[in-house]
């Protein structure tokens, strides 16, 4: 059965202890934490505690979000990464999520892959001195410089990183770069969101437009779940939506439970 995971951002609104006892009501295996929230990480809860509660609570914590711009590697690239495995460690979390630039800049072929393995053999070991995985995410959008899995990939294998970093297949990224092999041995996450908005074509859409996945979805998300697990991923399926009308929700228990509830008939369906 697919095991599902809750991202911060799809409940933006909520405080540390209000994700948590929700992740835990819809009987999600773990969660993700940001930094980019307008709250700070754990709600100014020291991370030891933090991640005591999660565990408390039956659940993972999966990853911390996120380093920013990390092929984009400097000493003060350093710094944030390393303060931010400090943090992840304390609490006891899987990995950190590694986000690239997306700023149209780094894009030239070659240039962008070179910078790429500079960060990720200055980062491999200090994830290895911290117990972490490095969750890299390749960005579908046309201005990013790490866009598609294949390149991620050969870096990492190139590092002799394989396992150190694993890949975060994001259906939505997957689909805005038009989608291309999928990678189950190099996954350690599944994001989930679902595009209903039928006036945008792949293009044009954006992070506002990702809402929770449901029948009218247009990325593909069950077809995407089933390839990967078809393949041998068996890890977390988890929620990453950004559009402002989920965060908005009153009642996001009984949207989440929709949605998965969705996603586990259609799944079934798929397999009978």
């Amino acid at each position: 059965m697919t095991a599902f995971a809750l991202n911060h951002m799809t409940v933006a609104r909520l405080n540390y202890v209000q994700l948590l006892d929700l992740a835990a009501a819809l009987g999600c295996i773990g969660v993700e934490v940001r930094n980019d929230l307008r709250q700070p990480l754990f709600d100014g809860m020291g991370p030891a505690e933090a991640g005591a509660l999660a565990r408390a609570k039956g659940l993972r914590l999966l990853a911390v979000a996120e380093v920013k711009r990390f092929n984009d590697w400097s000493d003060d690239k350093a710094a944030e990464a390393l303060a931010l495995m400090q943090i992840a460690k304390a609490a006891g979390a899987e990995a950190v999520s590694l986000i690239p630039r997306n700023d149209n800049l780094g894009m030239g072929n070659g240039e962008r892959q070179a910078a790429l393995r500079v960060a990720l053999k200055a980062l491999k070991p200090m994830l290895e001195d911290h117990g972490l995985v490095g969750m890299v995410e390749p960005l579908g959008f046309e201005i990013c410089a790490l866009r598609y899995k294949s390149e991620a990939v050969e870096a990492i294998e190139a590092i002799g990183g394989k396992g150190r970093f694993k890949l975060v297949h994001d259906t939505f990224h997957h689909t805005l770069a038009h989608g291309g092999a999928f990678f189950p041995e190099h996954t350690g996450i599944i994001h989930i969101s679902g595009v209903v908005d039928k006036a945008v074509t792949i293009g044009q859409m954006t992070d506002a437009h990702r809402v929770l996945v449901d029948g009218a979805d247009r990325l593909g998300n069950i077809d995407q779940i089933a390839a990967l697990q078809a393949l041998g991923y068996g890890g977390p399926v988890s929620f990453e939506a950004f559009a402002p009308q989920v965060h908005a929700s009153t009642h996001p228990q009984a949207d989440l439970a929709a949605s998965i509830q969705f996603i586990r008939e259609a799944m079934q369906k798929r397999a009978a």
